[in-house]
């Protein structure tokens, strides 16, 4: 779910080629890499990952032909880092076409795979971890009834209790960052059953 309020750094999805070319796992790896240390080079990248360069080059490539990197200064002309262009995407409106569901249905799988890889490593760590983060991450799970407006308003309430800490601390800007601050990943799944 979109939460940014900058046009320039939410950017809504709503074509299916777009959403399917982010749908890649070293495509979401290097956006994620952008987001948390900020423009680096291929090469850089590609160290992190584990990855070869070319590897990285060609990925980065595909996601500046869809606009979701960009080139970054560098320290000279030889030196050409990439940046994240938007950091917070939706895909609601590409539900409306079946190439749109189809490709928004595969990106929402790899996303709740990626999820889970990352509670279960959470869950290897957390016994050493200290109170403040162990007591306040996880699952929690809650079902009850609501309508659809109903549903609107939890949503949006929750996206907004969120917000302050999107505008006031861009993902990819470490200079915001709080001393003592962690990367915190919150992944919303809400699922409606069928009427009964």
């Amino acid at each position: 779910m979109s939460l940014e309020k900058d046009p320039r750094r939410s950017r809504l999805l709503n074509d299916p080629l777009a959403i399917r070319a982010m749908a890649h796992p070293v495509r979401l790896d290097l956006q994620s890499l952008l987001g948390r240390e900020g423009p680096m080079t291929a090469a850089d990248a590609a160290r992190r990952l584990g990855i070869s360069q070319a590897l990285a080059s060609h990925h980065l490539r595909q996601l500046a032909k869809y606009d979701f990197v960009e080139p970054a200064p560098g320290k000279d002309n030889r030196e050409r880092p990439w940046r994240l262009v938007s950091t917070s995407q939706s895909w609601r409106d590409a539900a409306t076409t079946p190439e749109g569901a189809a490709a928004a249905d595969v990106l929402e799988q790899l996303l709740a795979e990626r999820a889970l890889d990352s509670l279960s490593r959470w869950q290897q760590q957390r016994v050493s971890e200290d109170p403040i983060w162990f007591d306040h991450a996880g699952i929690g799970q809650t079902g009850f009834y609501l309508t659809g407006e109903e549903l609107a308003e939890l949503v949006t309430q929750i996206e907004n209790l969120m917000q302050r800490y999107v505008d006031e601390r861009p993902i990819d800007d470490k200079s915001t960052r709080p001393p003592g601050s962690r990367y915190v990943s919150v992944t919303q799944i809400v699922t409606i059953a069928p009427e009964e």
